[in-house]
């Protein structure tokens, strides 16, 4: 995979047509125009640049990388028209490990615009971190992590996991321009290596080149290129030893890999070029025969050996024997690295967690791993090497007066290693989390000058080691727990002052009779509920009184019309009555009526 920094879509780079794939999403930082410190670099037009004002640490975060073995490569750049030119210097850690710190003058040397180092990732992401010095603001252009084999470069049985290799040089020797190892047409298992030329050690000797065939070469686990092989240096008469000095890091280990291939036409067979090969003084290979080593002419022979240097300085030296000459195609050297132990995940996400609650400034960062590099440990958190996990734990967090405006969540508690918290001084509101009571190493826990509120956690009497507490200046209410109270008589040192509602100890207030916070809340529902009843009883009373209120108007308004109907209902009655009689008599008396 390999990342433009800065860019906003994937593009394509000569003369490989290399794809590089958009930076998004990855980190934070301010993308910006490029201004490349070295044909050697990619060219690429954009970059990001990391300001001090967004932290002293800020990490690339990349995540679904499969289990295995990677060359990391960073690319550094230069803000294209930044009024400032000053020469950016940092360091750069890989999964939490110091692997460089670029040093003064590193834009005007072709091998030192990028660092490469070898390491196991192992859990599916990586992360590649810039520490701010105080130097420049670190600007990257682009970032490398090839896979390659898992026993590439194995210098020795315990080499593997838990070791990284930094790349400190890689020398072409005979060759007069740098390559990288696609220039080569190298397969790509072999981590696009970059080659740094040199066509002369000193002392009249000469580069020589062949166009036949190498034999042993593009094989696992390192597949080096065959062109490598194809030129080399050779001494003279003058001068028959060939000598090669660098400065290095003083007190630390050096693996080296020496390549060689008899491709001298003068050479035909074994025992016509013997040389030994001498590192800062010592033997390191003695009476090499190439053509003997490798098995024949125009073959790759690699030897690798591992010194340790007390000096700032590396000498390699080929001495022949019998006057003969001495010759080499390639040198390689890496210092390497044990990686750092890890701090606890659930401590770094505990530790992510409270930096999103409690608002942390972007100032202090936190981006990375709380205590490793151990060069760059994070602001305010203290940290301790755990040798029963073989991690780093946090046991302090000092962030007092940092203008915290956010709350405390009970994920405190996974910082189970806390000896001391120190909050104070800032504005964070919200309950003391009940959880702190589960820290059981506490023994110092300063909260003073905030804006806590409800009541003290009962919990924080189980802290058996607490030496310290202050709470005041807050807003806490309710009785101090007893166990608390009681821890007074052991010379601890305890304030709660300034807190209206806190009562209980000697120096605050008596307590009233005392409820439970489940008591409270019952009682609370209890008046709700008996207010909810008067109402609704209310309601129905006066919709009880309009009723009838209303069937009274009514009655009243009809009583007039029903007092004449009433009449004439009567009126009627009485003349159906009499004629009913005056009927029956007329009948009676005149006899059966005939109709016609």
């Amino acid at each position: 995979m390999r990342i433009n920094c800065g860019a906003r879509h994937d593009v394509h780079t000569a003369p490989t047509n290399t794809l590089w794939y958009r930076d998004f999403g990855y980190t934070g930082g301010i993308p910006a125009n490029a201004s490349l410190p070295s044909y050697v670099s990619p060219h690429l037009d954009t970059l990001r640049y990391f300001p001090l004002s967004e932290g002293p640490e800020n990490c690339y975060i990349i995540n679904r990388v499969p289990k295995g073995h990677y060359s990391v490569r960073v690319f550094f750049g230069s803000v294209q028209l930044k009024s400032d030119d000053l020469e950016p210097l940092f360091d750069i850690s890989v999964e939490g490990t110091l692997i460089t710190s670029l040093k003064s003058g590193w834009s005007n040397v072709d091998d030192q615009v990028f660092a490469e180092a070898q390491v196991f990732l192992t859990d599916g992401s990586v992360s590649i971190c810039f520490h701010s010095t105080g130097h420049g603001d670190p600007a990257i252009l682009a970032l490398e992590i090839l896979q390659i084999d898992d026993k590439a470069y194995q210098f020795s049985q315990h080499s593997g996991q838990g070791i990284i290799l930094r790349t400190v040089l890689r020398l072409s020797c005979g060759d007069g321009r740098p390559k990288f190892g696609a220039d080569y047409g190298g397969d790509p298992w072999g981590g696009d290596r970059f080659w740094k030329p040199i066509t002369t050690f000193g002392g009249g000797d000469k580069s020589i080149s062949i166009e036949a065939s190498i034999k042993q070469v593009s094989k696992p686990p390192n597949f080096y290129p065959a062109g490598l092989y194809e030129r080399a240096i050779v001494s003279s008469d003058s001068k028959p030893d060939i000598e090669y000095t660098m400065d290095v890091d003083p007190n630390r280990n050096y693996s080296i890999w020496l390549h060689f291939a008899e491709i001298d036409e003068s050479i035909n067979g074994v025992g016509q070029r013997v040389f030994d090969i001498i590192i800062n003084g010592d033997i390191a290979f003695e009476e090499v025969d190439i053509v003997k080593f490798s098995g024949d002419r125009n073959s790759a022979l690699v030897l690798n050996t591992t010194v340790p240097v007390n000096g700032r300085s590396l000498t390699i030296t080929l001495k022949p024997k019998n006057r003969d000459h001495a010759i080499i195609c390639a040198i390689e050297i890496f210092e390497i690295i044990v990686a750092e132990s890890k701090t606890l995940p659930d401590e770094v996400k505990a530790l992510q967690t409270l930096k999103t609650t409690l608002g942390l400034p972007v100032r202090l960062g936190w981006n990375g791993d709380p205590c490793v590099p151990q060069q760059h440990p994070w602001s305010g958190a203290d940290c301790q090497f755990d040798k029963s996990t073989s991690k780093w734990v946090i046991d302090g967090l000092g962030l007092d007066n940092q203008g915290l405006k956010g709350f405390l969540q009970n994920d405190i508690s996974k910082l189970r290693h806390l000896q001391s918290i120190n909050l104070s001084g800032n504005n964070i509101h919200g309950a003391i989390p009940s959880s702190l009571g589960a820290i059981p190493s506490l023994e110092v826990l300063d909260l003073s000058y905030n804006s806590f509120n409800g009541s003290i956690p009962e919990t924080l009497g189980q802290l058996t080691s607490l030496q310290r507490l202050y709470l005041n200046s807050n807003s806490l209410s309710g009785r101090v727990p007893a166990a608390l109270g009681g821890r007074l008589l052991h010379r601890a040192s305890f304030n709660f002052t300034d807190n209206h509602g806190l009562c209980g100890i000697p120096g605050l207030r008596t307590c009233g009779p005392h409820l439970t916070a489940g008591a409270k809340i019952g009682l609370a529902f209890g008046v709700l509920g008996v207010f909810l009843l008067i109402v609704t009883c209310s309601v129905c009373c006066w919709k009880r009184r309009q009723n009838i209120l209303r069937t009274q108007k009514m009655a009243a308004r009809e009583a007039p019309y029903a007092k004449k109907r009433t009449n004439l209902s009567q009126n009627i009655q009485l003349s159906r009555h009499h004629n009913h009689h005056g009927q029956s008599r007329t009948a009676a008396e005149n006899g059966p009526i005939l109709l016609s």
